[in-house]
């Protein structure tokens, strides 16, 4: 098991959108912080598997996130 760092924005209309960084391309989107988590554990899920189907290297994990009080 891998942990990928997650960044996920609230966006403008409402809901949720998140991106993986070491994953290029593997984006979701959820009305809610529940639905967003959900749809990006299952969006990493399918990349992965796509590149394992593809027989190529599963990035690993590199990206670090802090949260700097400023």
């Amino acid at each position: 098991m891998r942990n990928y760092v997650v960044i996920i924005e609230e966006c403008k209309n409402g809901g949720y959108s998140a991106y993986v960084p070491d994953l290029p391309g593997c984006v979701s989107v959820g009305e809610t912080m529940q639905e967003i988590e959900t749809n990006i554990k299952e969006a990493i899920s399918l990349y992965i598997e796509e590149l394992q189907t593809d027989k190529k290297p599963v990035p690993f994990p590199r990206s670090q996130a802090i949260s700097l009080a400023v």
